[in-house]
C-alpha cells in the first residue's frame, strides 16, 4: 500500500489515530502522525539497514535534545566553540572562563561541546548549574570534562550534524574562540545559516587571541572571498571580532537591548520588541534600510497576529512588520542593531 500524508490511508489512518489515543499525552498529534507515516514510508522504501538506522538514531537524538533543553527554554543561552587542545595555562582558557562567568552572572546559560580545552573553560566559568554539554562519541572517545561528567544536561551524540543542530537551535548567541578544523567547521556552519536565514538572527562573536587568529582569518576573508565576489560587504555584519571578553559580552547583551525575536507570517516579517518604536524611529529605519524591504512596502507598528496565539508568553511584546526580501540577511542584523539604539 502506498501511504500518503493526507488522510487517504483507510484503515492505517484509523490504526494511527487509535495508537495516538492509547499512548495518551500526545501534544500536537498532527505532527506526530506525520512522523509515524514518515517512518512507515521509510520502511517500505528502503531495505538498507544503515539508512534506517541513520533515520532512527537521528530522531532519537533530536527527541532527547528537546527533552534536555526544554526546562530551560525561557533562559537565554550562549554557545561557545573553541579548541579542545587549549591548555589550562593558556591565556585563552582563562579568557573563556571569565567570559562565561560574566555571562552566567547576567543570567545566561552556556552550551559547549562538553570536552576539554575551551569547552571545559566555558563550562567551568558558568558552573555546572548554568551549563549544557553537547558531546560527541568519537573512535578515540572524547570524554566529558570534569564539570559536566555527571550533569543531567550532558548529551552525547553519535552524529555531528544532530549535535550542530542543538548548538544553533538552542542558543541565542554564539562565541567562537580560536581552534582547529572542528571549530572552523562549526563557525562556518553558523555563518552559512545566518547568511541564508536558516537560523534566526543572533550575535556571532569571534573572540581573538594575542596573536590575531581571527584578524588573520579576516584578511583571508577580505582578499579571497570578498575580493573574488564570493560574499558581499553586508556579510561582515554577521560577526564581530574582539580580543576583549567584556566587549564580547556587551555585543551579546546589546543585541537584545530592544530586539526580542522574529517570526515570518503570511509574507510579513514580524519583529518582537521590548520597547515601542515611534513614528520617527520607523521613518529613520525606512530611510536607512531601503534595500531590506520589498519595493513599495512600509515598516509599520502592528499588534500580535492571530497566528502568534501559539506563543502566548510573547503577546505582550511590541511589534513592527515589514515585507522582507529574503536576500539581505546580513543587512537584517544591522537593522536589528539599529533598532536597539532607539
Amino acid at each position: 500500500m502506498e501511504l500518503t500524508f493526507t488522510r487517504d490511508n483507510g484503515e492505517i489512518d484509523t490504526v494511527i489515530d487509535d495508537l495516538l489515543e492509547k499512548a495518551g499525552g500526545i501534544h500536537h498529534p498532527a505532527f506526530i502522525r506525520e512522523m509515524i507515516i514518515t517512518a512507515l514510508k521509510a520502511g517500505q522504501e528502503s531495505n538498507y539497514p544503515a539508512d534506517l538506522k541513520l533515520l532512527g538514531t537521528t530522531m532519537k537524538e533530536m527527541r532527547y535534545t528537546n527533552k534536555v533543553f526544554a526546562p530551560a527554554r525561557n533562559r537565554k543561552k550562549v554557545t561557545i566553540f573553541g579548541s579542545a587542545r587549549t591548555e589550562r595555562n593558556d591565556p585563552m582558557f582563562e579568557k573563556c572562563v571569565r567570559f562565561s562567568r560574566n555571562l552566567a552572572e547576567q543570567g545566561y546559560m552556556i552550551i559547549t561541546g562538553g570536552g576539554g580545552g575551551i569547552m571545559e573553560a566555558g563550562n567551568e566559568g558558568a558552573g555546572a548549574e548554568n551549563s549544557f554539554a553537547a558531546n560527541i562519541r568519537l573512535p578515540y572517545e572524547q570524554a566529558p570534562n570534569y564539570v559536566m561528567m555527571a550533569n543531567p544536561r550532558l548529551i552525547t551524540y553519535k552524529y555531528f550534524f544532530t549535535r550542530k543542530v542543538a548548538f544553533v537551535k538552542e542558543t541565542d548567541a554564539i562565541a567562537v574562540f580560536p581552534g582547529g578544523f572542528g571549530t572552523l567547521d562549526e563557525a562556518m556552519e553558523v555563518f552559512t545559516l545566518i547568511q541564508t536565514g536558516k537560523t534566526s538572527p543572533k550575535p556571532l562573536v569571534l573572540v581573538d587571541d594575542e596573536d590575531g587568529y581571527w584578524k588573520t582569518w579576516l584578511e583571508f576573508i577580505k582578499e579571497c572571498l570578498l575580493g573574488k565576489g564570493f560574499i558581499s560587504g553586508e556579510d561582515f555584519s554577521i560577526f564581530t571580532i574582539t580580543p576583549n571578553e567584556d566587549e564580547a559580552v556587551r555585543v551579546i547583551e546589546d543585541f537584545y537591548r530592544n530586539y526580542h525575536s522574529l517570526r515570518f507570517i503570511n509574507g510579513h516579517l514580524i519583529l518582537r520588541l521590548t520597547r515601542e518604536l515611534t513614528k520617527d524611529n520607523l521613518t529613520s529605519l525606512e530611510d536607512e534600510f531601503p534595500e531590506l524591504r520589498i519595493p513599495g512596502s512600509r515598516i509599520c507598528s502592528c499588534s500580535p497576529l492571530p497566528e502568534e496565539s501559539d506563543e502566548p508568553d510573547l503577546l505582550k511584546l511590541h511589534r513592527i512588520s515589514l515585507r522582507f526580501d529574503h536576500r539581505h540577511y546580513g543587512l537584517l542584523l544591522a537593522f536589528i542593531r539599529r533598532i536597539n539604539t532607539f
